[in-house]
């Protein structure tokens, strides 16, 4: 994810002006934060270095932004907002104003990677599940303890 060229000509066309943007693919679920910093960045046409120098911070912070080591402080989470034009929750959710899903009809196709595709949603939403009830069990698991304690 740590590309430093210009941005890729597929994005560059990206319409911006839609009114809710917060598809399945930049959700909290299929996405992260450094996913949606990068793909906000490269539909603003902006490489890595720009938006560096607009923010006003090192190449390698945003490098570990978009790589998802760090995350931003409010103040410069607000400003990477305005610059790239999309709103704060849609940053940290997917949820909001952003950019559009990426057009997956110009990918080639492969056969047999619809059924790939719809496994790999299967089992995301399997894990979310599992994820969920893991959290349910360790509070369980934190109260006993407690109780016992």
């Amino acid at each position: 994810m740590t590309d430093s060229s210009t941005p890729d000509a597929d994005q560059d066309g990206a319409d911006q002006d839609g009114a809710d943007q917060g598809s399945s693919y930049f959700s909290d679920d299929a996405a992260t934060f450094g996913d949606r910093v990068a793909a906000a960045r490269r539909a603003a046409g902006l490489s890595q270095e720009s938006l560096c120098r607009k923010l006003g911070i090192k190449l390698k912070t945003l490098r570990s932004w978009e790589d998802d080591i760090s995350e931003p402080r409010a103040n410069k989470l607000q400003m990477l907002a305005g610059v790239l034009n999309v709103s704060l929750v849609w940053l940290l959710t997917g949820d909001g104003h952003g950019v559009p899903d990426p057009d997956m009809s110009d990918l080639p196709q492969i056969e047999g990677g619809a059924d790939v595709l719809a496994d790999l949603r299967s089992i995301r939403a399997e894990y979310k599940i599992l994820g969920e009830r893991m959290l349910r069990l360790e509070k369980r698991l934190g109260g006993i303890l407690k109780q016992q304690g």
